[in-house]
């Protein structure tokens, strides 16, 4: 048996010994440097705008008044070509006159003034009304027993049905006027209040439980902010019903108001004074619906909702 002694590779050596020398020892020429990659400059950043704020702002109030003003100019032009006549519809300029003469002489006012008292009347009525049986039938189970079914079944009668019963049961004065008001608001704001309180979320009520408020507690700090929008709603509804109610009212044995006005003017055959009476009952029923909208913003401060675009 034979031992070989052959040296080693050379190749191998040689690898091996200048790794060695590149790793522990320098060169003749020194260290060989290492190159830093130079950073990039940074690119420079916009702010991103949304695409409805590059858009050229028109107020509001312009856009919103543009529908009405075409109108008008489309109402005037039918007018002065003759295709509608003053004894079908008066013209714009003709309203604005005899609008102006019921201002100065005061009938327009007192009758604006009467028709407000009314619906005051009825919107007050029926809002205590309809938001007690809201609130009875929407907390307590018995409540909605004994509450929801007589209620689900008025509120499919028409109101102006009654008006006759009404007359017979409180006469021809101010009782069956302000009584036809509060039918039309009563059943809109319960509808809207009891869903209100029906909908607020389960988890609230047991997140309230778990933190020890008592019943009231509950009913105060979640069950009522809860259904505070649907509230808004409702009365939103509910105004726009009292006025189309306040038309009905005022046509049956009235001897003052919008309504008033209107069934005179359809006796003498005056557009015009129709005309003028419509746009009061529009106005006021506008400036209604502003003033619950202001409302409604200033008690849903807490609710961030989605404005549009």
């Amino acid at each position: 048996m034979s031992i070989s002694h052959a040296p080693p590779d050379s190749s191998e050596t040689d690898i091996s010994e200048t790794s060695h020398l590149n790793a522990a020892e320098p060169t003749a020429l020194g260290p060989t440097p290492v190159s830093t990659p130079t950073p990039a400059p940074a690119p420079d950043l916009e702010p991103i705008v949304p695409t409805s704020s590059r858009r050229t702002r028109v107020p509001r109030w312009l856009r919103r008044t543009t529908g009405p003003v075409l109108l008008l100019a489309l109402w005037q032009l039918l007018s002065s070509t003759g295709v509608l006549t003053a004894d079908v519809l008066a013209s714009p300029g003709r309203i604005a006159q005899v609008a102006g003469d019921l201002i100065s002489d005061g009938s327009l006012t007192s009758a604006m003034t009467t028709s407000l008292q009314r619906v005051a009347g009825g919107l007050l009525l029926g809002a205590l009304i309809g938001t007690g049986l809201a609130l009875v039938s929407g907390l307590f189970r018995i409540g909605e027993d004994i509450v929801d079914a007589p209620v689900q079944m008025l509120r499919t009668v028409p109101f102006v049905g009654l008006i006759p019963l009404f007359i017979i049961w409180f006469g021809i004065g101010e009782a069956p006027k302000i009584a036809i008001i509060t039918l039309g608001v009563t059943f809109p704001l319960y509808l809207n209040v009891y869903a209100g309180i029906r909908g607020v979320d389960a988890q609230l009520i047991e997140a309230g439980e778990s933190l020890g408020l008592s019943r009231w507690g509950l009913v105060r700090h979640v069950i009522l902010p809860g259904a505070l929008p649907g509230a808004m709603t409702g009365l939103r509804y509910s105004l726009g019903i009292s006025w189309l109610a306040l038309v009905f009212a005022e046509q049956v044995n009235a001897d003052s108001g919008i309504g008033f006005l209107m069934v005179q003017a359809r006796d003498f055959l005056r557009t015009d004074v129709i005309v003028v009476c419509l746009i009061v009952y529009a106005f006021l029923g506008l400036l209604a619906d502003f003033i619950v909208r202001s409302l409604e913003r200033l008690l849903l401060q807490w609710r961030p909702t989605f404005t549009g675009r």
